[in-house]
């Protein structure tokens, strides 16, 4: 009797974690849907089998956990409260950026303390304090159930099937397999936003555990290579726009979710926030750059600026740092070329040296120093609870660039202006704006304040670099629009112009005379040519190649493609043949035999 008991308490476990399984892929699917229930139940009638195969994905997690621990309700609680937390990190990164979370994104985990703090009134009191009320509660719960014990043999068993199963499953997922495509699953890494509302958040993330950045392309080969290679160089020397005396100072300052808020047309503000950058525009050469990210992924606008590889021939969701780089010797970059050439090659950001893993990546491409947050431990903050501000963040730039006894390339991040836009955090506002809702007027006025606060830290910038005795040119941009919220885009009726949600602030500024032509608007990549020219020095191979392809496509990014006259609807056969040996030449640097490190740099 006692044995026919515990066979009905097994088998009533199996039952409870098999449901548990389709609960959890229901959830992680909602989350995907903007956490509507109902479009879950459409997917679910149009891709039943895919649904069904993730769930028991689930089945088998929970199985594994469940036969592995002492205690069997340990395991699957763990683990449902681990999909749970996925599930909500999934629907809020979609919320704040438009992208699902992406396996590589789990990376951040090691910086858990500084993402508590970014997000830091994303999520309401209320909802950590229910979290933290139902999470006692199931430990409550776990210490009344039923004592089930499975012996030895079983448990062996069942952990070795589940393992069997889910590494079936993910052997599958990320294979050319009969099975996968019979099920309907399709992975479409070009746009992971329908990766992973089409497959299932299940399928879509263990497809992305093996995804590479690009595909090969169409003819790649040493040869092929060669003839790119041959064909830029025999390309005459392009004319310098401006020389100078002795080789200057190169600074890059990408300020954190920086652009321009009186451009949004339906709000009025007390006073012009950007006071110096509109009058300094029309002195010096400025335009706006065509940033390949909204609302996050800095290190993408990052890793186009130093490289000059585009984001737009990548896989939707890739994180070049994260994925490829870190795993690299060395790779091209403006600061290895101006290293050859005798420079000093500093990088400074006021905030975790290991977010996107920068202190790694840094010395592959090219940096002898990297100043982080760890490093400051004396710099301002407009409040204790504020990040390092720009003003100070440009100061230590300052410092280090009147310090150096030879050309010095630098390159600036800031932290100041990043989410979550809390009144008072850094100081009182004091520009109000009109036109906003109510409920979005804070957010608002505060990210306007934030603005202020660096244009008064780039006038700054501007006075000091009249002190600096060498030659200094200094690259000014935002990296990407802010993660306001969606409410405030939508009032300023910029939902559906993916233009003006990718463009931020351009501004270049020199102690030395380098005209002030529009620069009309740009991609990030295309950065290091421009710096060539207004600094004299003489362009490699691969800066040639960049250049001609600016010339015809300036912006160039997956959201809009922007040509010499406007958007660009269908591209020239020309356009495309310049995209193509662009293309060629960013895959035999990422992923290919880097035949072009030798060739065209």
């Amino acid at each position: 009797m006692g044995h026919l008991f515990r066979n009905k308490r097994l088998g009533l476990l199996l039952l409870t974690l098999l449901f548990s399984g389709f609960l959890l892929n229901f959830f992680l699917q909602a989350a995907s849907f903007d956490m509507n229930v109902w479009s879950v139940f459409d997917w679910i009638s149009e891709f039943y089998w895919l649904y069904v195969f993730g769930s028991l994905f689930f089945f088998f997690v929970l199985l594994a956990f469940a036969a592995l621990l002492p205690n069997i309700y340990t395991g699957p609680l763990v683990t449902v409260l681990a999909c749970v937390l996925l599930g909500i990190t999934d629907y809020k990164k979609l919320l704040t950026t438009g992208e699902p979370l992406f396996p590589w994104d789990l990376l951040l985990v090691k910086n858990t303390g500084e993402m508590l703090r970014i997000t830091k009134g994303m999520i309401s009191p209320l909802v950590v304090t229910l979290a933290v009320v139902v999470i006692a509660g199931l430990i409550y719960i776990l210490t009344k159930l039923p004592k089930i014990r499975i012996r030895l043999p079983l448990r062996i068993f069942f952990t070795t099937l589940s393992l069997a199963m889910i590494t079936g499953f993910v052997l599958m997922v990320g294979g050319q397999y009969t099975l996968a495509s019979s099920i309907q699953y399709q992975n479409i890494f070009w746009n992971q936003k329908v990766n992973y509302t089409q497959n299932g958040f299940v399928f879509a993330f263990t497809g992305n555990l093996k995804q590479n950045l690009m595909e090969e392309p169409e003819g790649y080969s040493r040869e092929a290579i060669t003839q790119i290679a041959e064909k830029y160089s025999a390309l005459p020397d392009i004319a310098a726009s401006y020389q100078t005396a002795e080789q200057p100072n190169i600074m890059y300052m990408m300020d954190e979710a920086f652009f321009d808020p009186t451009r949004m047309p339906t709000f009025t503000m007390s006073a012009d926030p950007l006071t110096f950058i509109h009058q300094e525009e029309k002195e010096t050469p400025s335009g706006f750059l065509l940033s390949p990210e909204f609302g996050g992924n800095t290190a993408n606008v990052e890793f186009e600026a130093l490289t000059g590889m585009s984001m737009y021939f990548l896989k939707d969701g890739s994180i070049p740092y994260q994925q490829r780089i870190v795993k690299m010797s060395s790779l091209p970059s403006i600061v290895s070329i101006l290293k050859e050439r005798g420079y000093q090659t500093l990088a400074l950001h006021p905030f975790d040296e290991t977010f996107y893993n920068r202190n790694r990546v840094y010395p592959i491409l090219g940096f002898d120093r990297f100043t982080s947050q760890k490093d400051l431990q004396n710099a301002g903050r407009i409040t204790p609870n504020g990040y390092i501000s720009d003003m100070s963040a440009v100061q230590e730039a300052v410092k280090e660039l009147k310090a150096s006894e030879q050309p010095t390339f630098l390159h600036l991040i800031t932290m100041q202006n990043h989410f979550p836009f809390v009144k008072g955090l850094n100081g009182p506002n004091t520009i109000t704006v009109e036109g906003v809702q109510a409920a979005q007027k804070d957010e608002l006025e505060t990210y306007v304040q934030d603005t202020k606060l660096t244009d008064e830290a780039l006038s700054y910038l501007s006075e000091q670099l009249q002190t600096i005795q060498r030659p200094t040119l200094v690259v000014f941009w935002g990296d990407h629009l802010p993660a306001l919220s969606a409410g405030i885009y939508t009032q300023a009726g910029w939902d559906s112009n993916p233009r003006e949600k990718h463009e931020t602030k351009l501004l270049y500024m020199a102690n030395y005379d380098i005209g002030k032509q529009s620069l009309g608007t740009m991609s990030p990549a295309y950065i290091g040519p421009t710096v060539f020219q207004l600094t004299g020095l003489k362009l490699p191979a691969y800066y040639k190649l960049l250049e001609k392809v600016k010339a015809e496509i300036p912006g160039l990014s997956k959201s809009v493609l922007i040509g010499t006259s406007g958007i660009i609807s269908n591209l020239t056969a020309a356009q495309q043949a310049l995209l193509d040996d662009y293309r060629l030449v960013e895959y035999d640097l990422l992923e290919g035999d880097n035949y072009s490190q030798s060739l065209l740099f």
